[in-house]
Parts: C-alpha cells; sequence; structure tokens
C-alpha cells in the first residue's frame, strides 16, 4: 500500500519540499499528483503511485552507486574535501587522483582520509557501502577543472569549481558611497533615437550620471526576444541569455551607414520618415514597427558590406568564422521566421535541432549573425564610453529563459518542459504565480559541470560593472508548477546552492564585476545567510518598510544593501504617496473595495508617519509635505545612510505615477513598453532633476561619508 510517508520519502531522495511556507505564513501541503508529475519532471520512474516502491529502491540503489558528486567546490585557500559512497570492499583501498586544470596542466597526487572521516553506511540491495571523506591537500588554481580519481579499480570523474569564497567586492574605489539611477533602456528615447532608447541613448545617460558624481547606470534586460511571430517583448522571457536584442542598435553608429546609400535612401524616404515619426509620437513602444523600421535599414546595410572586399568585411567574416554559437542561433532565428511558428511545432529534425541551409532563407541568417556582431561592437563600445564617464553598467540577469526560444531549443536536455517556474501564494499574488518558462533541471545542468549557466554568466559579466540576480533564493530551491497544476498546487526543487555560488564568486573576479542579488518576497533565512558569506549585495526597497503604527518608521537598511525606494515591479514613489497601486489591484479584481478602504486608510497613516520622521531628522523642512519635497527627503535620508549603493529611480523625479511593470498582467497592462514621460535631452537639462541628484552625489562623495 502507498503511504504518504512512503511519497514524502521519495520526494526528498530527488530535493523536492513538497510542504512549505507561503507567503502568508501558511503551511502548504503539495498534493500528491503535483508531486508525482514533479518527480516525472526530472525523470524519476514513476507513472503513477503504484510505482513508488520500487522506484524508491532504485532510487536509493542509485545514490549509493553515485560513487562521487558530479560537481564539486574546492574554496580557495581550503584543500578540497569531498565525500565518495564505496563498497565496503575499498574500505581501506588509497586514492590516487588527477586534476586536469582548465589550462591543460596536471596536478597528480595521493587523497588522505580526513581524521574521522570513514562512516560505516548500509547494505543496499544485498551490498554493503560505507562513506569516506578524503582530501586533496594541494592548493587547486582557480578555475574549472576535472578530477580524476582512482581507488583499486574503481575510476572516478567529477568537475570541480575552484573559487574564492567571495565575490568581487566593490564598482566604487574612492572611499565614497556609490550610487546609481535605474531606467529601462527602451524608456529612454530620445530626439534621435527611433521610438525607443538604444544604446546611444545608454551611453549619454551614463554619462549624464557620471558627471553628477553616480558610479552606475540601472536597467532591465537586453537580451535577444521575438518582436514579430512570435511575440514576447518581456525583457524576462528572452530568447536567450545568450545574445543581445538587436532591438537597441544604433543603426546611424553601424559604420556601414555613413557609406551606404541604398540604406540613407531607406530612412530618408516619405513613408520611412512618416512612420518613424509615428513610432516616435507614441506614448508606449511599438516594437514591432520600431524594429521593422530597424530591419529595413540594417538589410540594406547588410548587402552593402556583403558587395565587395573590405577591412569590414573581412572583421565580418571572421566573427562568424570564430563564432560557431552565433551561427547556430542565427539559423535558429531565421528558421522561425521562415515558419513563423514556435520550434515545437516545426518538422521533426529541425524540432530535434538539426538545421540544414534548405530550412531557411539564407538573407534571414546573414541578418542574425550580422546584427549579433553589430550588439557585440557597439556594446564595447558603450562599456567604455560608460567607464571613460565614471559609471558603469549595472546590469539584470533574468532568472529564466522563453520555453519557444534558442536556448531551450539547442539545450532542451537542460530544462524541465513539463513544468514552469513560479512563486507560491502571497499577500499581492494570492493564487501564486505561474511565470510559464521551464526550471534547469538539477541533475542536468550539474551533468554538464554548469556549462550552459557560466555561457549566460560570461555574457552578461563581459559588460556589466554590477550584475542584479534575478530571484537569487532560485539558487537554493526553486516553486516548480507542474504542467495542468495551478500555482497554489506548485512545490520547491532544491539546488545546489554552493556551486552556484562558486561559478558567480569566480566569474565576478575573473571580470572585477560586483553581484547583486534580487532577495525580496518570502525568502528563506538561509538565502541572506548564503549572501552575506558570498559578500553578494541583498536589497531593500524604501515603500515596503514604511510602519504606521510602529518604532522605528523606516525598516532599517540591511549592511551590504542596494538601497531604494521601488523597483521595476512596485509602485512608483508617487503611485504609492497617491494610493495608486491600491486601486489599480481593485480594478484587476485583486482586492475587494473593503479591503482596498482598509489599505487606503493605512497608506494615509504611512504617509503622516513618514513626513514626521523625515522633518524629525532634519531631511524634510518644508511644511507643505509636498510630494517631490518628501521624495528629496526621503533619497537625502537614505543617501546619509551606510548602505552599500543606492539606487534612485529616474522617473520618479518628475513623480511619475505609473509603474514599468504590473506584475501577474499581460493585456490588462503595457508593461515593458511605457516611455518616459520626457524625453533623454530634457531630462539632462531638467533643473529639479539634475538638482536632486547632484545633491546625492555631493552627500555620498569621499569627503562627505565617513
Amino acid at each position: 500500500m502507498v503511504t504518504p510517508d512512503l511519497l514524502k520519502n521519495f520526494a526528498r531522495l530527488y530535493n523536492l519540499q513538497t510542504v512549505y511556507r507561503d507567503g502568508f505564513g501558511q503551511v502548504r501541503a503539495a498534493p500528491p499528483e503535483a508531486i508525482i508529475a514533479v518527480l516525472k519532471s526530472l525523470d524519476a520512474p514513476v507513472k503513477s503511485s503504484d510505482d513508488l516502491p520500487s522506484a524508491l529502491r532504485e532510487r536509493r540503489q542509485n545514490l549509493w552507486q553515485r560513487a562521487i558528486e558530479p560537481v564539486l567546490v574546492a574554496w580557495q585557500g581550503k584543500p578540497l574535501s569531498f565525500k565518495v559512497r564505496l563498497p565496503q570492499r575499498l574500505a581501506e583501498t588509497k586514492g590516487k587522483y588527477q586534476v586536469v586544470l582548465e589550462t591543460g596542466e596536471l596536478q597528480a597526487g595521493e587523497c588522505s582520509d580526513e581524521p574521522g572521516g570513514r562512516v560505516c553506511a548500509r547494505e543496499v540491495e544485498g551490498v554493503g557501502y560505507l562513506v569516506r571523506s578524503l582530501v586533496i591537500q594541494a592548493q587547486i588554481p582557480l578555475g574549472y577543472h576535472r578530477l580524476k580519481l582512482r581507488l583499486g579499480d574503481l575510476h572516478l570523474e567529477s568537475y570541480v569549481i575552484s573559487a574564492p569564497p567571495q565575490a568581487y567586492a566593490s564598482v566604487n574605489t574612492n572611499d565614497a558611497k556609490a550610487w546609481g539611477v535605474f531606467c529601462p533602456l527602451y524608456a529612454l528615447n530620445s530626439a534621435r533615437s527611433w521610438g525607443a532608447g538604444d544604446y546611444t541613448d545608454l551611453a549619454t545617460f551614463a554619462g549624464f550620471v557620471g558627471e553628477l558624481k553616480g558610479q552606475a547606470v540601472a536597467t532591465l534586460p537586453m537580451l535577444a526576444s521575438f518582436l514579430d511571430e512570435p511575440f514576447n517583448p518581456s525583457p524576462y522571457a528572452p530568447v536567450s541569455r545568450l545574445f543581445w536584442n538587436e532591438f537597441y542598435l544604433d543603426v546611424t553608429r553601424i559604420p556601414e551607414f555613413a557609406q551606404c546609400p541604398e540604406a540613407q535612401a531607406v530612412v530618408n524616404s516619405a513613408g520611412f520618415q512618416r512612420d518613424l515619426n509615428d513610432a516616435r509620437a507614441q506614448l508606449v513602444v511599438d516594437y514591432r514597427k520600431c524594429m521593422a523600421l530597424k530591419r529595413q535599414a540594417i538589410e540594406e546595410l547588410l548587402k552593402f558590406l556583403l558587395k565587395k572586399n573590405s577591412k569590414r568585411r573581412t572583421s565580418f567574416k571572421k566573427y562568424v568564422t570564430t563564432h560557431p554559437m552565433a551561427r547556430d542561433y542565427a539559423a535558429f532565428r531565421a528558421k522561425v521566421e521562415s515558419e513563423r511558428k514556435v520550434w515545437f511545432y516545426w518538422p521533426s529534425a529541425a524540432c530535434a535541432g538539426t538545421l540544414t541551409a534548405d530550412d531557411y532563407d539564407e538573407g534571414a541568417y546573414q541578418y542574425h549573425l550580422y546584427v549579433q556582431w553589430q550588439c557585440d561592437e557597439q556594446k564595447r563600445w558603450l562599456r567604455d564610453e560608460a567607464k571613460k564617464n565614471g559609471a558603469t553598467l549595472y546590469l539584470d540577469f533574468p532568472l529564466g529563459v522563453n520555453r519557444d526560444g534558442y536556448d531551450v531549443w539547442r539545450e532542451r536536455n537542460l530544462f524541465a518542459l513539463s513544468a514552469n517556474g513560479g512563486a507560491p501564494p502571497d499577500s499581492l499574488f494570492v493564487k501564486g504565480q505561474d511565470w510559464g518558462f521551464p526550471p534547469l533541471h538539477p541533475d542536468a545542468i550539474r551533468g554538464q559541470g554548469y556549462r550552459y549557466y557560466i555561457d549566460c554568466i560570461r555574457h552578461h559579466m563581459a559588460l556589466a560593472g554590477m550584475l542584479r540576480i534575478d530571484h537569487i533564493m532560485g539558487l537554493h530551491r526553486a516553486f516548480w508548477v507542474p504542467n495542468g497544476f495551478s500555482a497554489a498546487e506548485g512545490l520547491y526543487v532544491h539546488n545546489q546552492a554552493q556551486e552556484y555560488y562558486a561559478i558567480l564568486c569566480l566569474e565576478s573576479h575573473r571580470h572585477h564585476v560586483q553581484i547583486v542579488g534580487e532577495n525580496l518576497g518570502t525568502v528563506p533565512f538561509y538565502v541572506d545567510e548564503a549572501m552575506e558569506r558570498h559578500k553578494i549585495l541583498g536589497m531593500h526597497v524604501g515603500i515596503f518598510g514604511v510602519n504606521a503604527a510602529a518604532e522605528p518608521t523606516l525598516d532599517k537598511v540591511p549592511a551590504n544593501t542596494v538601497a531604494s525606494l521601488n523597483t521595476h515591479d512596485t509602485a512608483t514613489f508617487m503611485g504609492f504617496w497617491t494610493g495608486a497601486d491600491i486601486q489599480d489591484r481593485v480594478e484587476l479584481g485583486l482586492l475587494a473595495e473593503a479591503q482596498a478602504q482598509q489599505e487606503h486608510q493605512y497608506r494615509a497613516a504611512q504617509r503622516e508617519a513618514l513626513i514626521k520622521f523625515l522633518r524629525s531628522r532634519g531631511s524634510l523642512t518644508d511644511n507643505s509635505a509636498d510630494p517631490g519635497a518628501v521624495l528629496a527627503a526621503w533619497l537625502t535620508f537614505l543617501a546619509q545612510n551606510d548602505e552599500e549603493f543606492l539606487l534612485i529611480n529616474l522617473e520618479d523625479l518628475w513623480l511619475e505615477p505609473l509603474p514599468q511593470n504590473t506584475p501577474g498582467t499581460w493585456q490588462e497592462r503595457p508593461n515593458w513598453q511605457r516611455k518616459a514621460h520626457l524625453p533623454l535631452e530634457t531630462i539632462c537639462e531638467m533643473g529639479s532633476v539634475v538638482e536632486v541628484l547632484k545633491t546625492i552625489g555631493d552627500i555620498r562623495g569621499p569627503d562627505k561619508i565617513k
């Protein structure tokens, strides 16, 4: 007979957490059917509960037969310690090892047993096993290596990540407290850009912030997206975490543009200019129209480049030759355009991952290679231009990828395609969240030594000075929603967090990038402890910490934190101040009128408490309590505190009431589309904006912060 304990014990062997507390603090237990569905996603040999007894025996046996973990971590300055599970006949056998370094060099020697590290375990299916704790005393250089271990007739292999125990320290080198300004790039429109911000606009923005002593400009993910058919402009559902979005190219900065009369004729034509002016005039970004306009011009530039031999053409050909993954990606994108449907519905060979030149249009293939080449060029220019002006780029690494995109198509064995990532119910999402993208398969990603994850991280760190890891709790445990179940019926799948942290610490030092972890919401204590241990900055959002009926009025900002008033997923300062976010939830059916009235009353009390607090600290001297004065006072107060980094939402500085994203909505709100209310040229000259940022720069300068 199958009992709940049997299912729970089996689930535990796959690192599933089937009972948890949701955002309300309520204990939830995933239904047995959902647990079995997730187990099947993890390749457990179960079709129904009837298979559990035999599957449990098989799993236990397999775990004991897995003599060594597929990935080991060696922390800098410490010996490599690891456990092996061995038949008892090898209890006294000496272990000899080779470490094949990433350079190709070898380290070799004999392992020693840790004192007291030999534990007799149990008999499994008639075979006696024991656990030995072995140590390699030799210092292993930082990097990604392979361990080859021989114990008698047993030959074992494992990946070794040798990493510093802490992430790279800081973007700031002059003893000042760092600060920066956030705005989504698509929103940073200017008079010269084509209906949405581009890389040149971001460079201008970085120069503006740098001149005011800011150390960073932050923006949302700028990764490749589907902008035709299929269509999904969300920066958190990218086609790939390995390629940039050509939507943000400044076409006029591409070197061919100045020499190509055909492209100039297209751009200067009456129809093009009419469409361009229409795109510029819209209050929200028309991704399809803007991308179509850019593509018209870019295709002419590509034709011009390929017509005759030149240094630029040779450079492009070299890029194509030396970037095999870009060729694969370009073929995928060209095939998407040919089929105009997602890869699940392609012919069998293409769906399975095999493409030939007959599967797609050569022009589309060359186009996607060309734009990635240009993205690489403009990104390098952007990075260097920002640094020259004293401001680094603070980028965002999204948690997942579009299940219809390139990464899932090419690396499908790494993803659990019969489940989605999500979150359990909380006060904002009473039914929980289903994010729609497939989670990484824990065993599969470890089995390849995290190659895909490392490549994605490197892609971002080559450009960034700071990198925000979206939903960092996912390194520890990810909430899975199996297909056919609601988010309220999901459960947690635990990962090997130490291995992810080792990668982040190693790559952050190699690229000199500071790591920020998004640790907002319902986050277990051990996540914050791990972040502190590895010197990864946390996040503090001011509007979540205003107390109306308790002291202190403002929650204390923890050390080693990026402090801000809000995020792209919350109300702006003005939305919070007016209670517009409360009313929006009523309109979306997420809040009843009676509850809304209570929340409005509490919000009014929060406003009063905040005003009183800021006046008592001398930050607010305006008796009228004008929202602009309160905003400036609140930012000033934060600037005077000891948080590691202060991040200011650009749109708050003119009291923008609307958020960039309303989580849980798709068509109901114009998410990821709203342009900044003012063009970039006006922002850079706007007295009230400059005054606030200049004050922040002066307060956090090296001669003011002790």
